[in-house]
């Protein structure tokens, strides 16, 4: 465990750590779980998830109902064979429901595996399969999409759909399907054929459920990350992520909950959460690490109520979400504000007091806009899913200038390191690496202890970020190290996106890699090489890119299509990915003069 960690007991209320680093120490309670941390330490009347209804009143569920919700469908699992240990996969847009699932994984000490509603069937599936899940939470919508295919997942024996009925499936599942309220047919054995029901059928489960004592490192989470090379690989997590990430948290909302001011009155109880009139909402899909572990865990930890939305983010609904929900907190992706800068609508009866935006730089043209409009200075956030929130800006607490990354979280220590591993002098450019072991950073890689080892050689966790640091120890982003591309807030593995191409027939050789884009930060730009009887055309190429978009996700898919008769490579046959970006930047300064 990490040096400066503080060990307390369970019983404990909510950790608020301290906004400034001075004097900074973990608390890291010796027994702990994410489930019961989120529901049993709060008043059972008080506020957990509020679902957006438009005009309508919305949809609370207390901090009380949450628990019991989650209590009920563990025991639901259980009777099913689902245990310890177990793989439960989670698919649903931002509601309640998505919480429940959550919250009960983590109680029965399984692990939880989100699964973004934008993923098509491709994406989707492997990550179900790699993980070995034999359970999942589907949204309607999200079964719809992947019906016809669940049944070629062999491990996979329950999904739930959140709603009062199961939709029609595209094609057969087998199994049976259930009416909302029918008790199903349990396999005593927990195997046999896969069943698809209702989550209300979990409603009318037990309520009295025995959760396992798990500790700090005993595995909670499993979120899939994009590679460089091949399928995306899966981040297991302990427990302590949600600890993790308190710290990064309370910085980027310039004191968490309540303030700068609410912490100040905390300094001599970091355990005192205190009061709190704090509500958090993000459109951050809450499959990601940031909508889940950088909103909605950390929120429903501290006691302050989530907004849940499942509408579409345009500028008009961020506004309606804001002011009606009374939204004092929020994470904002670049994306989406820029959005909310070029549209006409009015903000100025929203009453955020903190925001922040992390994926890509904010830029200084609209940090201005956010000050003027929103009323508020968007602090902006770095990390990578294996370890989160590791530098920042925090306004109330230091000057940043404008372009820097921010400086380290409280609590983690961090290195700028060479090819070899040495540390560079002040002004150098190094890769960021975060020193283990660190209470934020993830267990291992899913299967994959190779690539656990890669990560974390030389007790750090190697970022693949390029940075350097000044004298007054801000962080200037430099690039990266490998071929990680970041688009519109996600970060993307050319992997996974060249092996689904690859699989057109009439395809050859593909190299994706990442293009300045003045929205998205980088757009995504395929080259290929067709097969000797293809019609190299602009269908061709919209064929691939629809090929992306549904077997994916939207934003993975190439906005550009580019035909060559063959790839630049190495000695070895390596692409050379550098060639193809300069020859992309050759040919817009071209086309520009």
């Amino acid at each position: 465990m990490h040096p400066q960690v503080r060990e307390i007991t369970q019983s404990q209320k909510p950790w608020r750590p301290p906004l400034r680093p001075e004097d900074f120490r973990w608390e890291i309670p010796e027994r702990f779980n994410i489930g019961a941390a989120c529901t049993d330490a709060h008043p059972p009347e008080a506020p957990a998830i509020v679902v957006d209804r438009g005009d309508a009143p919305p949809e609370v569920t207390t901090f009380g109902q949450l628990g019991e919700r989650a209590r009920r469908l563990i025991t639901f699992l259980r009777e099913r064979g689902v245990g310890e240990g177990d793989r439960i996969a989670v698919m649903c847009a931002q509601s309640a429901e998505t919480a429940v699932a959550h919250v009960a994984a983590y109680l029965m000490g399984a692990i939880a595996v989100p699964l973004s509603v934008k993923f098509g069937p491709e994406a989707a599936l492997f990550r179900m399969g790699d993980s070995g899940a034999v359970a999942a939470v589907f949204d309607a919508d999200c079964y719809a999409r992947l019906a016809g295919e669940l049944a070629d997942l062999p491990e996979l024996r329950t999904v739930l759909v959140t709603g009062d009925a199961v939709p029609e499936a595209t094609s057969s599942v087998a199994g049976a399907m259930f009416a909302a309220g029918t008790a199903p047919a349990i396999d005593e054995s927990g195997a046999g054929a896969l069943t698809v029901l209702p989550l209300a059928v979990a409603e009318g489960a037990d309520l009295a459920v025995v959760t396992p004592d798990t500790g700090p490192d005993d595995p909670a989470l499993l979120i899939y990350t994009s590679g460089t090379t091949g399928q995306p690989k899966g981040a297991l997590h302990g427990h302590r992520v949600v600890l993790g990430h308190m710290p990064g948290v309370v910085r980027a909302l310039d004191g968490f909950p309540g303030g700068a001011a609410g912490q100040s009155a905390a300094a001599g109880d970091s355990a005192a959460a205190g009061e709190s009139t704090d509500v958090f909402w993000t459109p951050a899909d809450w499959a990601w690490a940031g909508g889940l572990l950088d909103v909605l865990l950390p929120s429903l930890y501290s006691g302050v109520p989530v907004v849940a939305s499942d509408r579409r983010p345009s500028p008009e609904n961020v506004e309606h979400i804001l002011r009606r929900h009374g939204v004092t907190c929020s994470f904002l992706p670049p994306t989406i504000l820029k959005m909310m800068r070029t549209s006409d609508v009015d903000y100025s009866r929203t009453g955020l007091r903190a925001a922040f935006s992390g994926g890509e730089a904010l830029g200084e043209a609209v940090a201005e806009w956010a000050r003027e409009a929103l009323r508020v200075q968007v602090n902006e956030i770095y990390g990578q899913t294996e370890c989160n929130l590791i530098v920042g800006t925090c306004h109330v607490e230091f000057d940043t200038p404008p372009g820097s990354m921010g400086r380290p979280t409280p609590g983690f220590d961090l290195e700028l390191l060479d090819e070899l591993g040495q540390t560079v002098g002040a002004g150098e450019v190094g890769e960021i690496c975060v020193r283990l072991p660190s209470p934020n950073a993830f267990l291992r890689y899913w299967n994959a202890p190779e690539k656990t080892d890669e990560k974390t050689a030389g007790g750090v966790l190697h970022t693949g970020d390029l940075a350097k640091v000044d004298d007054e120890g801000n962080f200037w982003f430099s690039g990266r190290n490998d071929d990680l591309i970041s688009s519109a807030g996600y970060r993307v593995g050319p992997g996974e996106i060249e092996d689904q191409i690859l699989r057109h027939p009439a395809v050859e050789m593909v190299a994706v890699i990442g293009v300045p884009d003045e929205l998205r930060g980088e757009s995504i730009v395929a080259y290929v090489v067709p097969s000797a009887d293809a019609d190299a055309g602009d269908e061709f190429a919209r064929e691939i890119q629809a090929f992306v978009k549904e077997r994916l996700a939207f934003y993975q898919y190439p906005r550009e299509v580019v035909f060559l008769d063959e790839l630049p490579t190495t000695n070895t046959g390596k692409i050379r990915r550098a060639q193809l970006r300069a020859s992309f930047s050759a040919g817009q300064t071209k086309d520009k003069s």
